[in-house]
């Protein structure tokens, strides 16, 4: 529904490029911090309770990884292509939309959970994405390398995770007023998120579908949750960790991933059909899936 209010105050005229691009800048470094700060300060974060989730979590990415890289040397012949499918079938949208389905299918509970394998799964999104679509650029990967990792210290998200866990092992807890004011920005995270989401969707981009943009849509709307459900199996986990690691993996692609592509010389073009179907068919997907774990007893 947020989706679609967002689809119809960009068709209305109410809102305009500029303003969900501002919109998602105050989501991405005020609305989501506060909303990891407040939830993992009053909850409580224990990584070693989490370990078997994030290797889960990490183990399905890396597979998706190399999956997306053997299929892409068979069949995707086109360099500046490559680079584009295989970031689209690893890399979803955690930050935004994986913590929104989190959030939607646990509530509360399931935000310690969604927040740390954020903020852990960031880290890998960020050195693959550098690494498959390095193949188009000249410079030094070790200067690349280093570039993307100072910007992954300077995430917010990750940032608001590693201030959470220092208060929480100090046990301090900032004043009420404080906290109350963290809390009504937090409020404004993901409905802002989804409506600026609804908003950006260029429904054009359906008419402009490629095999490269079509291939990378499949993998992560069926094959990447398929892998993190395969993993998870394997890892014996059932029941909200399984949950977690499923609705972050049939997250539509993260929205870093155009801006990254067309600064690294990839296939912007595709990339942009890719966010735009994803973002449309990742709730279909994600519902089917809910439906089909649940009904056999494993989410």
């Amino acid at each position: 529904m947020l989706l679609a209010v967002g689809v119809f105050v960009r068709r209305v005229g109410m809102i305009d490029a500029a303003f969900v691009a501002q919109a998602a800048k105050i989501v991405f470094y005020f609305g989501l911090p506060c909303l990891l700060f407040d939830k993992l300060l009053q909850g409580e974060i224990h990584l070693g309770e989490q370990a078997q989730l994030l290797t889960a979590g990490v183990v399905s990415v890396l597979a998706c990884y190399l999956l997306g890289e053997a299929f892409a040397w068979k069949f995707v012949p086109d360099v500046r292509d490559k680079g584009v499918f295989v970031q689209s079938v690893f890399r979803g949208n955690l930050g935004t939309m994986g913590l929104a389905y989190v959030i939607n299918a646990y509530g509360d509970v399931g935000v310690a959970g969604g927040a740390i394998y954020t903020g852990a799964i960031t880290f890998l999104f960020n050195i693959l994405g550098v690494i498959c679509l390095s193949r188009t650029q000249t410079g030094s990967f070790g200067a690349k390398l280093l570039g993307t990792l100072n910007k992954i210290a300077a995430n917010p998200l990750i940032i608001a995770i590693m201030i959470s866990a220092l208060l929480q092992m100090l046990h301090f807890l900032p004043p009420k007023p404080v906290m109350k004011g963290v809390g009504y920005v937090a409020d404004l995270a993901v409905p802002l998120a989804l409506i600026c989401a609804g908003a950006a969707f260029d429904f054009r981009s359906l008419g402009r579908l490629g095999d490269v943009s079509m291939l990378g849509s499949i993998g992560r709307l069926i094959v990447a949750p398929a892998v993190a459900v395969a993993v998870c199996l394997m890892f014996g986990l059932r029941g909200m960790p399984l949950g977690i690691v499923f609705l972050m993996a049939a997250t539509p692609v993260a929205a870093a991933a155009y801006p990254m592509v067309k600064a690294m010389g990839g296939n912007d073009t595709a990339a942009a059909n890719v966010a735009g179907i994803t973002t449309l068919g990742s709730g279909f997907s994600a519902a089917a899936g809910i439906v089909i774990l649940r009904s056999l007893g494993l989410m």
